[in-house]
């Protein structure tokens, strides 16, 4: 006698997916930026009538038409960039650093005050290494706050971190009210316009070179750092699993402290290159939510500063190619905004596709005899 069994699986199964290799991972990321282009050509067509190559051909002008664009976008994604190296290593040991908006204003507050306080008590070729140690200092206090409390009380370090920005708002807010100039203008103005005391050096005639060659020291070392330190492997041991690490002899508390305060360190040296090298001048939404791009950027890389190279480039390519494009079709600048977030959708939406396998139903028939 033979008993037949219709054993039926669900309609869709996930699975996880750890065998894509990177170039298959690479091509389905570079699949979904194709395939955001095509969605949003529909959108222009049917909310503005335009042609969507005219429109994707400004978004490139807009980063590359000129060489000051050019130098203007690799500026803009150096300081993204020093940011998500930053908020990396504290990421990869699953503390959620979410304060860096914050971090990187003080910094930048430590900087716009030593050039307002000290132009005429020192040259610049030893007022900026002051900058440099004020800065990182700032950075690192900030960071330090919530990295004791976690490790000693054991609070929420999001909840913690983001409280720290907005004190930092307020903070910078105050002091460009004492530093306002002219006086009710609430604003600073440009620090030391006519001495340019405290303003980083010009290189080969490039404005914004310094900034990048310094953001990718800072890329090599934090490379270096994470993959071949002993502090990179503590930070990996600990991100896994805090009891494994405690087993094993790592002080978890002394991990946390000191790698939020490289993060900090690191987010006040993002500070020192927004006001001394690009801004000149100090506002409490000079950061312009980088501190939070950055976030995205990381976990988008997967933790490697090198990826977060290309990662920054693109996101900065299309904050720079949305404001364009709202400015050469007058275009509500709600449209640019659309296309962005339409494109970062599918990017980060091609990151399930990677890390996961779908599967769909299959019907199997178990015979049994008796």
């Amino acid at each position: 006698m033979k008993n037949s069994k219709n054993l039926s699986e669900p309609l869709i199964r996930l699975s996880k997916n750890d065998a894509m290799p990177p170039w298959k991972a690479w091509c389905v990321r570079a699949g979904a930026v194709v395939a955001a282009f095509i969605v949003c050509a529909f959108i222009i067509v049917i909310l503005t009538g335009y042609n969507p190559i005219e429109v994707y051909v400004a978004m490139f002008k807009g980063s590359f038409g000129t060489s000051g664009k050019f130098w203007f976008m690799l500026q803009k994604t150096a300081i993204l960039l020093c940011i998500s190296l930053a908020v990396t290593p504290a990421f990869k040991m699953r503390f959620w650093n979410i304060g860096a908006e914050g971090q990187v204003l003080v910094g930048g507050l430590a900087t716009a005050a030593c050039m307002i306080y000290l132009d005429d008590a020192l040259p610049t070729v030893l007022l900026i290494p002051v900058m440099i140690a004020a800065s990182v200092l700032a950075g690192i206090i900030w960071a330090l706050i919530p990295a004791v409390f976690k490790a000693t009380f054991n609070t929420n370090e999001t909840l913690f971190t983001l409280m720290m920005n907005y004190v930092a708002i307020q903070l910078v807010s105050c002091f460009v009210t004492i530093w306002e100039k002219p006086k009710g203008s609430n604003t600073v103005g440009i620090i030391n316009a006519m001495s340019e005391i405290g303003w980083l050096p010009t290189i080969f005639g490039k404005k914004y070179l310094l900034n990048v060659i310094i953001v990718i020291g800072i890329t090599i070392f934090m490379y270096i750092y994470l993959k071949y330190s002993k502090h990179g492997y503590e930070i990996s041991v600990v991100g896994e699993s805090e009891n494994t690490a405690k087993y094993i002899g790592i002080n978890v508390k002394k991990v946390i402290m000191r790698t939020m305060a490289l993060s900090g360190a690191i987010c006040g040296v993002a500070g020192l290159l927004i006001i001394a090298g690009t801004n000149h001048t100090i506002s409490s939404n000079i950061v312009g939510g980088q501190g939070f791009t950055a976030i995205m950027v990381s976990w988008l890389a997967k933790f490697n500063p090198a990826v977060m190279v290309l990662t920054s480039f693109i996101l900065t390519f299309l904050g720079r190619g949305a404001s364009e494009i709202a400015t050469t079709f007058r275009l509500n600048e709600s449209i640019s905004e659309i296309l962005t977030g339409v494109i970062l959708f599918f990017i980060i939406g091609s990151e399930f596709f990677i890390n996961y396998k779908i599967n769909f139903r299959t019907k199997h028939i178990e015979e049994d005899k008796k």
